[in-house]
C-alpha cells in the first residue's frame, strides 16, 4: 500500500508531524519500534509534561541555545501559542507555572499523550507499532518509503524522520534517524549530551560531605581556564555523590562540556553564588551585624538563619574560622574571606553524565542542509526532519518540547503538501 507520507517516530515531533499532515489532507502511516506512542512525552516534565512555555517567541528562542534561530519560521507556522490553543481545542486546560512553563491542570502527562494519540487516531493515521525501520529507501533525487527490518517495503511520496536523539533511550530514543540522514548524504554534527547533571573529583565531592543538600534561588557560573565568565544561570543546586545536578547545573552542563573541548582542559572551574541579590560587601555587612548583635552566640549558631545548616560548618572551615568563634573575636580577614565564599564558592567540574542519562542530545542533522521554512531536506526532495534528531537543543522549561512540536507540525504540513502536489 502506498502513503503520502510515512512518519518515522511516535514521540512528541512525529505525533504532531502525523497530525498537520493527516490535517492537511495527506494519507498518512506512522511507524514506531516500540510498543506504544509518545514515551518520552509521558515521563517529561517529571511525568507531568510541560507543554510548552508561555514567554514570547524571542525570549523563547533565547533559552534555546542550541540553533533557537532557525526556528523563526517554523515558530510562524506553528507557535507555542499555537501550542497552547491546540491542547486547550482538545479540552485540555492549561496552566501556567514559574518562568512560563506551561503544565495541563491534570498534572498527568497521560493526558496529553492520550489526547494526541487519540486525535492522531481519530484524523485516520495509520499506525503500526513495533515495526521497527531498516532504513529509508531513495533514488538519485528523492525519498520514496521504508524498508522494516521484516523487509517489507512502503512506498510514501514523502517521508518524515522523527526518530530522536540518543539521550533517555528506554523511551526508544537510540539515534536509529542518523544513519538514514547520513544516506542521504546528510551530515550529522558531533553529538554530546545537553540538560545533565555534572561530575567533579573534588575531594569533598567524593566523600560525600554535601550529598542530598539543595541550594534554591543560587547562581551557577562557569569560567574560562583565564577566568572570563562564559555563562551563569540562576535557579536551584542539588549537590550529589558524583557532582552536581538541579536546573541551574543542567542549565550549564553543555557550556561544561563545550569549554573542556575549546581549552583542551581536563577540568572548568564553576561558582556558586548564594546571594545573587547582594554584593560581597553586603554579604560581609549583614553577617557580621547579625554577629554583632548577639555577641554571645557562636559563629556556627549565628550564620544558620541565612544558610542551610550542612553548610555552615563546611564553609567556616574553608575560611579559617573557629565554628564556636564568638563576635568579640571574628577574625576581620577570614570574616571578609568567608563573604567571598558564599558568593563564589568554587567547584571544579570534570566533566557530565553521559550522553544517555542526558535529558536532551546536543548535535543532530546539520540544519545548513534543511530548508528552515519546510524541515525539508535541501539534499533529497520528500526528505524531512523534525524534533531532536536535528542540531537543535534548549534547556528544560518546555522548551525542547516547544521545538519538536513546531518543526513537526511545520513538517507535517510542508509534506503533506509536498505529496499532493
Amino acid at each position: 500500500m502506498a502513503y503520502d507520507v510515512i512518519v518515522i517516530g511516535g514521540g512528541s515531533a512525529g505525533l504532531m508531524a502525523s497530525v498537520a499532515a493527516s490535517e492537511h489532507g495527506a494519507k498518512v502511516l506512522l511507524v514506531d519500534k516500540g510498543d506504544k506512542l509518545g514515551r518520552k512525552l509521558g515521563i517529561s516534565g517529571g511525568g507531568r509534561c510541560n507543554v510548552t512555555n508561555a514567554k514570547e517567541p524571542d525570549e523563547l528562542i533565547k533559552h534555546i541555545p542550541g540553533n533557537g534561530r532557525f526556528l523563526h519560521s517554523a515558530l510562524a507556522t506553528f507557535s507555542n501559542r499555537d501550542i497552547i490553543a491546540f491542547f486547550e481545542g482538545m479540552g485540555i486546560r492549561l496552566k501556567e507555572e514559574d518562568r512560563g512553563r506551561m503544565f495541563p491542570v491534570s498534572d498527568k502527562a497521560k493526558t496529553v499523550v492520550d489526547a494526541l494519540v487519540n486525535r492522531v487516531r481519530h484524523q485516520g493515521v495509520s499506525i503500526r507499532v513495533n515495526s521497527p525501520v531498516r532504513r529509508v529507501l531513495y533514488d538519485e533525487e528523492r525519498a520514496w518509503g521504508v524498508e522494516l527490518t521484516t523487509g517489507e517495503r512502503i512506498n510514501g511520496r514523502a517521508v518524515i524522520i522523527a526518530t530522536g536523539g540518543k539521550s533517555v533511550p528506554q523511551t526508544g530514543s537510540t539515534g536509529d534517524g542518523y544513519p538514514w540522514a547520513e544516506a542521504a548524504g546528510h551530515t550529522i554534527t558531533e553529538l554530546y549530551p545537553t540538560e545533565v547533571p555534572l561530575t567533579s573529583n573534588e575531594p569533598w565531592i567524593r566523600s560525600k560531605e554535601l550529598q542530598g543538600l539543595s541550594l534554591r534561588g543560587i547562581t551557577l557560573s562557569v569560567w574560562t581556564p583565564k577566568g572570563k565568565k562564559i555563562v551563569e544561570h540562576e535557579g536551584d543546586l542539588l549537590f550529589t555523590h558524583f557532582g552536581l545536578s538541579g536546573p541551574a547545573a543542567l542549565r550549564c552542563s553543555q557550556f561544561v562540556v563545550k569549554a573542556k573541548k575549546q581549552f583542551n582542559v581536563p577540568s572548568v572551574r564553576l561558582t556558586i553564588d548564594l546571594f545573587p541579590d547582594k554584593s560581597v560587601d553586603e554579604v560581609y555587612a549583614d553577617t557580621y551585624r547579625l554577629a554583632r548583635h548577639e555577641p554571645k552566640k557562636a559563629a556556627k549558631n549565628v550564620l544558620k538563619p541565612l544558610l542551610p545548616e550542612r553548610l555552615v560548618p563546611f564553609v567556616l572551615e574553608r575560611a579559617g574560622i573557629k565554628e564556636d568563634v564568638t563576635f568579640d573575636n571574628i577574625p576581620k580577614q577570614p570574616w571578609m574571606d568567608m563573604a567571598k565564599l558564599l558568593k563564589a564558592f568554587p567547584v571544579e567540574v570534570n566533566g557530565t553524565l553521559s550522553l544517555e542519562e542526558a535529558f536532551v542530545t546536543g548535535g543532530g542533522v546539520n540544519l545548513k542542509e534543511v530548508d528552515p521554512r519546510t524541515m525539508q531536506s535541501k539534499l533529497k526532495l520528500g526528505l524531512y526532519f523534525c524534533g531532536e534528531v536535528l542540531d537543535i537543543h534548549g534547556y528544560t522549561g518546555g522548551y525542547n518540547i516547544t521545538a519538536a512540536f513546531t518543526t513537526g507540525y511545520t513538517a507535517g504540513k510542508s509534506a503533506a503538501e509536498f505529496a499532493r502536489s
